[in-house]
């Protein structure tokens, strides 16, 4: 396993990527309710978008390729995919 850790500024998300022969896992703790945040993926990108008080916050992230599934439990976003 191949652990990195590629962003955590401030109040930001932490974002880690974890890879494996097989395949890779993207996690970020948002620390939201998981109703309100959506994540969509396009190609190798996540866009993540929390709903709360006031306008949306937007993010987006890279992916080492396309995402097989998304999940959000408990303020953290997973997604993973296959090499």
């Amino acid at each position: 396993m191949n652990h990195q850790q590629t962003r955590s500024t401030g109040d930001g998300a932490l974002l880690r990527r974890y890879e494996y022969e097989d395949g890779w896992i993207v996690a970020a703790d948002l620390g939201a309710d998981a109703e309100n945040v959506s994540v969509d993926t396009v190609g190798e990108t996540a866009i993540v978008v929390i709903e709360g008080d006031g306008e949306p916050v937007e993010s987006e992230f890279e992916l080492p390729s396309e995402a097989d599934s998304v999940a959000v439990e408990n303020g953290v976003v997973t997604v993973e995919g296959q090499r």
